[in-house]
């Protein structure tokens, strides 16, 4: 009896960060997935079928085997458990705390830049106000926190690419695409994080108009 294929649901803006996360997790890795969108302004995110799925009922989530799971970060890092061969945390376990802590830190601080960029900046060329003076403030938290994670002009934030690398440059290009003061190298690692494959394929899939 085959396996049935992964289900991914992502919106259907495709606008998520962290539906790209897990979206380019799955590419890199190779597996076949299928990548159902949910359209959150109908709230099909609140839908009973997607409930019974979804304990958060957010997106991403991912169907393995029958086994649910939500919250990108974890769904990564249970993909990287089961499907090793091509990986996308580095393998030394303190590189490997480091990547997880640039995940949750990115997710959980920084909230006035994905306040005032959200990802509308990144996949709609939609460009917000000034920032205000707290999204200033966090703007250069995440540029200290970015140079002192990139020092030396490494290519990657540890010794080859990670899922991290998407995540951080993401979060840069909130700013880079929206035309805000970034500083050179790292509008740089963005740019170059940007044209991996697995991320331009989800940059290119066909949205939505507003």
């Amino acid at each position: 009896m085959t396996a049935s294929r992964p289900r991914l649901y992502v919106d259907a803006q495709f606008t998520s960060p962290y539906a790209m996360s897990v979206f380019v997790a799955l590419r890199e890795k190779g597996i076949d997935f299928e990548m159902l969108p949910l359209d959150l302004d109908a709230e099909q995110n609140r839908s009973q079928d997607y409930a019974r799925l979804s304990q958060t009922q957010r997106v991403p989530t991912l169907i393995h085997e029958g086994f649910a799971l939500s919250e990108s970060s974890a769904i990564t890092e249970y993909l990287e458990e089961l499907f090793p061969q091509v990986p996308v945390y580095p393998k030394a376990p303190r590189q490997r705390a480091k990547a997880r802590q640039v995940q949750a830190w990115l997710r959980s601080d920084l909230l006035p830049i994905r306040q005032e960029r959200s990802t509308l900046v990144v996949f709609y060329g939609q460009r917000g106000e000034p920032l205000s003076a707290q999204a200033q403030v966090a703007a250069a938290k995440l540029i200290d926190a970015a140079q002192a994670l990139l020092e030396d002009g490494r290519q990657y934030l540890f010794d080859t690419w990670s899922i991290a690398d998407v995540d951080l440059a993401l979060m840069l290009n909130r700013l880079v695409l929206n035309g805000d003061p970034v500083p050179a190298n790292l509008v740089d690692y963005a740019q170059r994080q940007w044209q991996r494959p697995a991320v331009q394929e989800w940059v290119q899939l066909q949205r939505p108009a507003l």
